[in-house]
């Protein structure tokens, strides 16, 4: 059965073209950047939060584009809210959000704060209460059960995690007594890109 040249295609036919012509937007992907040591302050608003990246890891075309700008919660002792870029691939239709290596999508509370709140809970034996991280807004300081959360978060999120916890809690005796616990300089310098690695993002 042929189509009349000049009659108006069936509503189906019509509906089916437009979801093909129409890029679809609904998916968001996260796209972690690396940053150095130094970029960890609150120069990250002006000077890495213009940073973009082309290559789309959806088509691997290098067609990214600038999508706006937003800004999002990442409490931590330098950190109160960052500026981060948003980009989208014409060719694909997928939409981005670039972070930096210490905010993870969906959290309001950044690596770094995770980070010292488990040192000082496992490595350093304070209590919960204790434990509770430096912010910059002290008014978001996180309370004893949202660590508690954190803790339990990393146990079930893999296996390995929960050998890691058991392990940090066990540190300190063959070190010496009194010795601060600096996560940046010697045994406890793998703490932050480990726990960067394998974090999970749901948490």
């Amino acid at each position: 059965m042929f189509q009349e040249e000049g009659a108006p295609l069936p509503a189906a036919i019509l509906a089916g073209q437009r979801r093909r012509a129409e890029p679809r937007y609904t998916t968001i992907l996260f796209i972690p950047l690396s940053a150095p040591p130094h970029k960890l302050e609150t120069d990250w608003a002006t000077s890495c939060a213009e940073v973009i990246l082309r290559r789309c890891p959806a088509c691997e075309s290098d067609s990214i584009i600038g999508h706006g700008r937003r800004r999002k919660q990442a409490h931590d002792e330098h950190h109160d809210w960052i500026g981060i870029r948003r980009g989208r691939c014409p060719g694909c239709g997928k939409t981005f959000t670039f972070l930096p290596c210490f905010s993870f999508p969906y959290t309001q509370y950044s690596l770094l704060t995770r980070c010292q709140a488990l040192r000082r809970r496992f490595v350093e034996h304070c209590s919960w209460e204790e434990a509770t991280p430096t912010l910059k807004d002290a008014n978001r300081v996180p309370d004893s059960s949202t660590l508690r959360r954190w803790s339990s978060g990393l146990d079930r999120s893999q296996p390995a995690l929960s050998f890691l916890r058991q392990t940090l809690a066990r540190m300190t005796p063959w070190r010496a007594r009194g010795d601060p616990a600096d996560h940046q300089a010697g045994p406890l310098s793998w703490l932050s890109p480990v726990l960067q690695i394998l974090w999970p993002l749901r948490i």
